[in-house]
């Protein structure tokens, strides 16, 4: 055993040495502590700075692309030509035990017709801002067709939130960022990575000193929910192509849910995206008024500044704009925001091949292409695409369609580059039978006519080695006149369905016999959407007036819009085709139809006069002024107005002073449409000292969004010594207030949602968490009260298997107009999702 001596002086000093140490430690702690913390705020506070410097870069730079995301960029920027986009309003979801929400005339008497905004435009339907659209909190996807705006909605939305502007409202501060779906590089390989496509679609437009710095700027603009992904394109793409894309943000949501996404649609092809939480939303096409509007908006800055450049000045002599402007302004062809621009661009250019649409196209197609590019290369290049449904191309094989079309020592330049690339497979080219017309050879491409698309604009290049036409309405246009020279019919008939296919043959009906197709599109078309017969009648307006198949087409849809028991948002369709097709027997039709004693029809027919303004059917109208339905009525005030004559006027003035109440207020909501008699009626109207008549005032007080109008109903509300004058004002001010109420909301999970849990109840059930209780909600569907059948709907659409579309289809066949309208739209988003609906005859139905 040891011991140990210790030394006294030892251990004294030691124990001395060791106080002294920890008093130090401990004196210096609190010093230690703030030096920490100042370490720490300066660390956050440099990578604030950093954050901020990316962020601020990011913004100027989203800002410099999205203001030349338009037809018109080489002249003007999007701010100088823009007119606001707007969204056509949804119908209210109903929630039980809640207060009914404030309808106007408008949306009593219109049906939901997402596909034809062209309706909606014609007689004001309400609308949502973008701002207004995404404070429910949902993602949207923008849906129309080809040429109504979608992409400059989205830039124009960029714009806005890279610029912080006040119109956002609550959304000011976003992070806005802007991409078209062939920037991406996908699939992904690990959901970790989620931001990494966005980040490298990112980085070809960031300045090389923030590269490094933007993983974390996204990473943390994502995750703090402050970001809006703006995602371009998806409208454009094959249904396999969207898979893709939709897997994609089924990631992306679930890594960064607090994240919104705004991204593009065709109304019928939104595969996955219900499903992922999606809300359709239809963009607004432009009013009379805005076509108007636009028209002397690029006039004045053509003159300010295109008209002034050099190459104008010696050029011929300029038409007075005056006269451009009342000659642009007299079509009255429902044109798309595109038609109208390249239309409007032709005439003041003085370059336009012709008058008709069709021509502006042509002329634009021109006015982009390089100089000296036979028109054969760009059909064939298109035909191409189209064939082999790659909207979104490799240019290496693009070389191999168009190589015959290149000069000699381009050709060998291409070939020394293939010899380079041995590895390079060998692209087969889609065979087609040679029609009667022509004996055109399909070639094949190089890289120095693919350059000279690019660099002219008719094409643009993408980071990940793609390219793509600068607009898919050029492309389906030089497609469809190239197919038309060849048998392509089952070429195209065999194809999945996607937007490029369908415009290539509305531009084909527009050349060629279209008979085959129309034939097949028939026979494909059944309930309860009818999706081929409505794309077919879309290529009416352009389509010759003499084609065999047109007298067929229309014969269809007559029968669809007589056909009584089914919903107005199937037999709208077929009145907005008629409309929309500007055939000048449509008017005697719609005259013939207002006789009938199916008052649906009546109403939709009226509406369908209103909308061509049919200046001789106003007598016939103003009979229907007097008919027992009310929905019927209401229409024909809506359908004068749209009119616009002195005498149509004159008739619903008169029926301001002397109908009865419902027909009053559908008078005066309806004059405000009209923004120079109507707003005068309007004003008038205040003053005078009948109490009926200043009640619908105040109604159509609440249509007109001027400032002026809202001054007025504020005065009525406090000073009108009536109280059912004040009570209207009140309860427009009060829905002008929460105009946002419209805009979709997510649904509540069943289990949180106390209607459902309440009804449940009732019939001793009960609702776990997680689970889409579609027991429960299809026994709600059934139900006695209506709101509780209305409010099953909007949860049915995300399970629908067999069981629930047969229970659906049973709500749209039930003797309930609101009902068989909601349950109508609930199945369109189904069968827009991907979903295939089949004929209702299969349970029992139609």
């Amino acid at each position: 055993m040891f011991r140990f001596a210790i030394d006294p002086f030892s251990f004294f000093i030691g124990f001395a040495t060791a106080s002294v140490f920890w008093w130090i430690i401990a004196r210096a702690r609190p010093l230690w502590n703030e030096m920490r913390t100042g370490m720490k705020e300066r660390s956050e506070v440099a990578q604030t700075r950093k954050s901020s410097s990316v962020e601020e870069n990011h913004r100027r730079d989203t800002l410099r692309r999205a203001q030349g995301l338009h037809l018109a960029a080489p002249l003007f920027a999007l701010d100088e030509i823009i007119q606001e986009p707007l969204l056509i309003a949804p119908p209210h979801h109903v929630i039980p035990g809640e207060p009914p929400f404030f309808e106007d005339v408008i949306s009593q008497t219109l049906p939901y017709l997402p596909s034809w905004p062209e309706i909606a435009s014609a007689y004001h339907a309400p609308t949502l801002t973008f701002a207004q659209a995404l404070s429910g909190n949902m993602n949207i996807v923008v849906i129309g067709q080809p040429g109504v705006g979608k992409t400059v909605s989205l830039a124009h939305l960029a714009s806005l939130a890279a610029n912080r502007s006040e119109k956002l409202e609550g959304l000011k501060d976003v992070v806005p960022f802007l991409v078209h779906v062939a920037d991406l590089k996908l699939p992904i390989t690990d959901p970790k990575y989620a931001l990494e496509p966005l980040i490298q679609a990112a980085s070809e437009f960031t300045p090389l000193f923030d590269q490094g710095r933007l993983p974390h700027f996204f990473e943390s603009t994502f995750k703090s929910g402050n970001a809006l992904l703006l995602l371009d394109g998806f409208d454009e793409l094959t249904a396999d192509d969207q898979k893709v894309i939709t897997d994609y943000l089924k990631v992306l949501i679930k890594s960064y849910p607090k994240a919104r996404i705004v991204t593009t649609g065709a109304p019928e092809y939104l595969d996955g995206l219900i499903g992922l939480g999606f809300a359709p939303l239809s963009l607004m096409t432009w009013s009379h008024a805005q076509s108007k509007k636009f028209i002397e908006q690029w006039g004045g800055i053509w003159s300010r500044t295109i008209a002034m450049e050099t190459w104008a000045q010696s050029g011929p002599e300029q038409v007075d704009p005056i006269l451009l402007n009342v000659w642009l302004s007299a079509d009255d062809g429902y044109l798309s925001p595109l038609e109208l621009t390249l239309k409007t661009w032709g005439a003041y250019a003085g370059d336009s091949l012709g008058p008709n649409v069709l021509e502006a196209i042509a002329t634009h197609i021109r006015r982009i292409a390089p100089a000296n590019t036979p028109l054969a290369a760009l059909e064939t290049l298109s035909m191409q695409v189209l064939l082999s449904a790659q909207p979104i191309f490799d240019p290496r094989k693009a070389r191999e369609w168009v190589k015959s079309f290149e000069v000699a020592d381009e050709t060998a330049a291409a070939e020394s580059e293939n010899a380079e690339n041995p590895a390079e497979e060998k692209i087969e080219e889609p065979k087609l039978k040679k029609g009667k017309k022509n004996e055109k050879r399909i070639a094949s491409p190089a890289f120095g006519l693919l350059g000279k698309m690019s660099a002219s604009g008719l094409l643009i290049s993408s980071p990940n080695n793609k390219m793509r036409f600068a607009h898919p309405v050029f492309a389906g246009y030089l497609a469809g006149h190239a197919l038309s020279e060849y048998k392509a019919e089952d070429a195209l008939l065999n194809q999945p369905d996607w937007s490029g296919k369908y415009l290539a043959m509305r531009y084909f009906a527009a050349r060629g016999d279209a008979s085959k197709l129309v034939q097949a599109m028939l026979e494909f078309s059944r309930l309860p959407m009818h999706r081929p017969l409505f794309a077919a009648s879309r290529w009416l307006r352009d389509a010759p007036r003499n084609a065999p198949w047109r007298g067929k087409l229309f014969g269809t849809l007559a029968a669809i819009l007589q056909t009584d028991g089914i919903p107005l948002g199937l037999r709208g369709q077929a009145m907005a085709a008629f409309v929309v097709s500007n055939d000048p027997n449509t008017s005697a039709l719609f005259r013939q139809f207002t006789t009938s004693h199916s008052f649906e029809l009546v109403q939709l027919a009226v509406l369908g006069a209103g909308a061509i303004h049919d200046a001789k059917a106003i007598e016939t109208v103003e009979g229907v002024m007097s008919a027992p339905s009310l929905s019927a009525r209401r229409a024909a005030c809506m359908a004068l107005v749209a009119i616009g004559t002195n005498e149509a006027l004159e008739s619903v003035a008169h029926t301001l002073l002397n109908g009865d109440e419902d027909i009053r207020r559908a008078a005066g909501e309806a004059l405000a449409n009209d923004p120079i008699e109507g707003h005068a009626m309007l004003r008038d109207g205040i003053t005078l000292k009948d109490i009926l008549l200043r009640r619908a005032v105040a109604y159509g007080l609440g249509r007109v969004h001027e400032t002026w109008a809202v001054e007025a109903l504020q005065k009525m509300q406090i000073e009108d010594d009536q109280w059912i004058v004040r009570n209207a004002a009140t309860e427009v001010l009060d829905s002008l207030a929460h105009s946002e109420s419209r805009a979709p909301h997510k649904v509540k999970a069943p289990s949180e949602s106390p209607w459902l849990i309440e009804f449940a109840g009732k019939h001793g059930m009960g609702i776990s968490p997680g689970i889409p209780a579609t027991d429960i909600l299809l026994l709600a569907l059934k139900d006695e009260d209506p709101d509780i059948r209305l409010a099953a709907l909007p949860y049915l659409k995300f399970t629908p298997n067999e069981g629930v579309v047969t229970q659906i289809y049973g709500a749209m066949y039930k003797d309930d107009p609101e009902l068989r309208e909601a349950a109508y739209n609930t199945l369109w988003e189904i069968g827009a999702s991907g979903v295939k609906l089949p004929h209702p005859s299969q349970y029992g139905f139609g």
